[in-house]
């Protein structure tokens, strides 16, 4: 009987582990966190070799710099860490109205056909409380039409973005952080596109972007931004990500990309 349970917890340590180790391998891959963790790879395989070869040296600074690169990761990948952290809390849907969306949609699609630009983010679990004090506060229900004359260059709000909490305009004129990952955000970028991907980096919202120069509609969310979308693309794109999980069970996606294979 002991022996029976003993093998129950190294099958059920094992699968943990390897949830954990998965789990993590989908939250990095793709982002700058990811050419970080191949360094560390071959940092790893490097010091055993070392140890193998018995050069003590080598292990003794190794073995020094441990504690200190700890510490200079948690500083460099702060963003990636509370993101990551915010993560964990997020099992239901993180549902938008689908008025609600093409309200957004259809002032994207006016605002581009001007050439006006204009930014806005849709708060989802992550609040976002020390944003919308930076601005201006509104609190109306969203429209079209309300969203269109936020941005039109005559009007005070037009600079920032605007904040939308749970079906309302909530506050304009808001500051965002920009990002400082500079393969995310090329130099044909703007600060509206800096500061999409900055917010969505910060938080789990989602951000709607539309460019001054060239009148192309942009979503941002989790620090990765999606370009050249259409009134019916960005429907699809913001339905996609409201009525759908953040985040998939990963066993499913494991077995589902083997059957494919």
């Amino acid at each position: 009987m002991m022996h029976a349970i003993s093998y129950w917890k190294i099958v059920l340590e094992i699968v943990i582990l390897w949830y954990v180790v998965y789990m993590v391998f989908l939250f990095v891959k793709g982002t700058r966190a990811w050419q970080l963790m191949k360094g560390l790879v071959v940092i790893g395989v490097i010091f055993f070799i070392t140890q193998q070869l018995g050069l003590d040296a080598i292990n003794w600074v190794l073995t020094r710099l441990v504690p200190i690169s700890i510490l200079s990761l948690v500083i460099i990948f702060q963003p990636e860490i509370r993101r990551g952290l915010t993560q964990l809390g997020q099992f239901g849907k993180h549902q938008a109205s689908v008025e609600l969306i093409e309200e957004i949609a259809g002032a994207a699609a006016n605002l581009s056909r001007r050439k006006t630009g204009a930014l806005m983010v849709v708060e989802r679990e992550v609040g976002l409380k020390s944003y919308i004090e930076s601005g201006t506060p509104v609190d109306a229900k969203v429209t079209n039409y309300l969203l269109t004359s936020v941005f039109m260059p005559q009007s005070p709000l037009h600079d920032g973005a605007v904040i939308i909490e749970r079906g309302r305009l909530i506050a304009a004129g808001c500051v965002l952080p920009l990002t400082e990952d500079e393969k995310a955000s090329p130099k044909a970028y703007g600060m509206r596109h800096r500061a999409a991907i900055g917010i969505s980096e910060e938080t789990d919202a989602v951000c709607i972007v539309v460019s001054e120069e060239t009148g192309a509609v942009s979503v941002a969310h989790a620090g990765k931004l999606t370009h050249g979308l259409d009134e019916e693309a960005l429907i699809k794109t913001l339905k996609n990500l409201f009525y759908s999980s953040p985040k998939k069970n990963a066993s499913f996606m494991f077995f589902k990309n083997r059957k494919k294979k």
